[in-house]
């Protein structure tokens, strides 16, 4: 396994989170990871990726040049991370925001309306949970176990409260995209 993830957003939908998540998930089932997060000028609201690794070798560099998958938040975000990916790699576009269309035919496109998803559960906060759930639902990388457990280690305090309803929103992104199949 050699997974290169890239999610990219406005700063303040989450795309660092999530791409935490997945690391420290990672981490704990004994895979090699890597984490590399990048900051637009303005932190909420400016532009937000990160880059992710999972493997079962070791990581030579943080910096993804050809992606196996993206998660993309926003209509720049496609068209600045469309191109890195490689050709079959997957692309999974939060279609309530993105209404650009993927350009490329030699890759898999998933549109999930994760703001529409997320209303629908009671929470405006959850796309990217949603989003990582449709990621993980193609390519399940790490177990619902881990990825619960390394929110409970990670989200303490007020935050706690706030693992249920996150933990809702994977599992429905894993739902949708399982609809679709």
């Amino acid at each position: 396994m050699n997974e290169k993830i890239i999610m990219a957003g406005f700063g303040g939908q989450g795309v660092m989170l999530i791409g935490q998540l997945l690391t420290y998930s990672g981490m704990n089932e004994g895979k090699q990871v890597s984490w590399l997060p990048s900051y637009g000028p303005e932190m909420r609201g400016g532009t937000a990726n990160c880059h992710v690794i999972l493997s079962d070798a070791p990581v030579s560099s943080p910096i993804i040049t050809k992606a196996t998958s993206i998660i993309i938040m926003n209509n720049p975000s496609l068209g600045k991370f469309e191109p890195l990916v490689i050709p079959g790699g997957d692309i999974f576009v939060n279609s309530s925001l993105v209404d650009i269309e993927v350009e490329r035919n030699d890759v898999n496109v998933y549109k999930i309306p994760a703001n529409q998803l997320a209303i629908k559960l009671g929470s405006d906060k959850i796309p990217n949970m949603i989003m990582l759930g449709a990621y993980l639902a193609k390519h399940p990388v790490v177990s619902m176990d881990t990825l619960k457990s390394v929110m409970e280690k990670t989200m303490q305090g007020k935050k706690a409260a706030f693992i249920p309803v996150n933990l809702s929103g994977v599992q429905e992104g894993i739902d949708f995209i399982n609809q679709i199949k």
